[in-house]
């Protein structure tokens, strides 16, 4: 394939210049205007799978049946999104009339709206070509407010990212979009660029703690700052009780495996820790699953290169045995070690850190004090999940309740892969999970991070926003007080 240069300097000025040109017109449209185009997006990313597909599996060593798959839950949460906007609600409409009588004094009539923060830069991600990429949900999300969306390209996937970007931009001119709604930059220097101009009003990132969290310092350091939504890193522990393993061991193990190792270990939900019982005996299960798992391919040299060190810092622990030898070469096959609480606890640096790779731990505790004190021991993670049985009550609730401050999303028996599109979704958590634990990158509810309240006091009906007017010309959900 032909390399794709770099977005210059001077390309990068025209591309911000016309999404801030844009930000009025997009953002003042009527929802029914938004979803009618979101929808043609989604319409003709489908159309184009035959194209589409194939060039993803050309650039990311993903196969046919993951991409299509992936490509449809993509088109899936763009008509979610547009089924938002049918309903309105998202827009929060607020009207407090005025009130003579009020306890503490005459009140004010009051109207309280939420209303698209303007431009927004994504960064997109390389393990889910589509649906964390060009399409993906912070793209979604951002459009759907009425934010015109700079996409800044991975890559891992620089030609896919182009052609899908040339099909949304088709489609959303084709159905009324204004010029700028969206569009597509390529390079590292290119996205930190866009970060720092002022034009920009808010970021989604999804990737690296090292990257994410060097991005997040460039948000925050700007004279004006502005929000920033990074995806980092989790380790999303899984514990299991001995009553669990009692009742279900060998059905734990084998979830367990599949979890870790499907889509080679590349997913921000992959278990990167089991907690077992001492006595749970499953040793010769998790390894013989493990090496059952067909090499894969890593998605990029890049990850490949990461995860070898990851890989070899972790093996070297003192006190970490090898359950499944796994390979690096030909395409990785999964790696398993156990280790014991006590190891763990004074190897923090090197086994509390995610591995993005087909890697995980099995973890022993020797008793219930011991797997709590293992449970206060993690930073903020996307998921946290339990393995118990009707009779782990007391257990059960003092894990969770630990558990519950240090992840977004609680499993019960389980597993944290696979994220599902749907309102009450939060795929987010405390740091290092995400920089903002109270917004979710997946789900309906991703939408409130490109949106701010506005208040309008005593504004005459004539300069109201549409979804605070009396006549309530769009039609939207409004909440009244007295």
């Amino acid at each position: 394939m032909t390399a794709i240069p770099d977005t210059t300097r001077a390309e990068l000025d025209t591309v911000l210049q016309r999404a801030a040109d844009a930000a009025e017109a997009f953002g003042a449209q009527a929802p029914a205007a938004r979803a009618r185009q979101i929808r043609a997006v989604a319409d003709a990313l489908d159309a184009a799978s035959g194209e589409l597909v194939p060039l993803a599996m050309a650039e990311s060593h993903l196969g046919e049946g993951r991409l299509t798959g992936e490509l449809k839950r993509t088109t899936f949460q763009l008509r979610l999104f547009a089924e938002v906007l049918d309903d309105g609600g998202y827009l929060q409409a607020t009207v407090d009339g005025a009130d003579a009588d009020f306890p503490l004094g005459a009140k004010p009539d009051l109207r309280r709206v939420l209303v698209p923060v303007g431009p927004v830069l994504v960064f997109a991600a390389s393990n889910f070509p589509f649906a964390f990429s060009v399409a993906g949900g912070d793209t979604a999300s951002a459009l759907a407010a009425g934010c015109p969306v700079v996409l800044k390209a991975h890559p891992g996937h620089p030609q896919l990212s182009v052609r899908t970007g040339e099909i949304i931009t088709g489609a959303l001119a084709g159905s009324g979009a204004p010029d700028g709604a969206f569009q597509v930059v390529l390079g590292f220097e290119t996205g930190t660029a866009a970060l720092q101009d002022p034009r920009i009003k808010a970021a989604a990132f999804t990737g690296s703690v090292p990257a994410g969290r060097a991005l997040f310092d460039i948000a925050n350091s700007r004279p004006t700052p502005i929000p920033f939504f990074g995806e980092l890193g989790s380790l999303n522990p899984v514990f299991a009780t001995p009553n669990a393993v009692r009742a279900r061991g060998e059905e734990i193990a084998k979830g367990y495996v599949t979890s870790y190792s499907g889509n080679a270990g590349q997913l921000c939900t992959k278990p990167g820790l089991l907690f077992l019982p001492a006595d749970h005996g499953l040793d010769e299960v998790l390894a013989e699953e493990s090496k059952a798992v067909a090499a894969h391919k890593l998605l990029n040299e890049r990850l490949h290169e990461g995860y070898c060190t990851r890989r070899e810092a972790v093996t070297e622990v003192p006190g970490v045995r090898v359950l499944a030898e796994g390979g690096i070469d030909e395409g990785a096959t999964p790696t398993l070690l156990t280790t014991d609480v006590d190891t763990l606890l004074a190897n923090r640096e090197a086994l509390l850190e995610e591995v993005f790779g087909p890697l995980s731990i099995v973890v022993t505790y020797s008793s219930e004090d011991e797997a709590r004190r293992a449970a206060e021991a993690f930073e903020g993670n996307l998921t946290a999940t339990l393995h118990a049985e009707d009779d782990d009550a007391e257990f059960a609730s003092s894990l969770v309740s630990r558990l519950r401050d240090r992840a977004g999303r609680l499993l019960f028996n389980g597993w944290p892969t696979g994220v599902a599109v749907s309102p009450a979704m939060q795929h987010g958590g405390p740091y290092p999970a995400t920089t903002d634990a109270r917004f979710t990158s997946v789900g309906t509810a991703a939408i409130d991070r490109f949106l701010r309240p506005v208040t309008y006091q005593n504004v005459p009906q004539n300069l109201l926003p549409e979804p605070l007017q009396d006549e309530n010309p769009w039609g939207v959900p409004q909440i009244r007080h007295a």
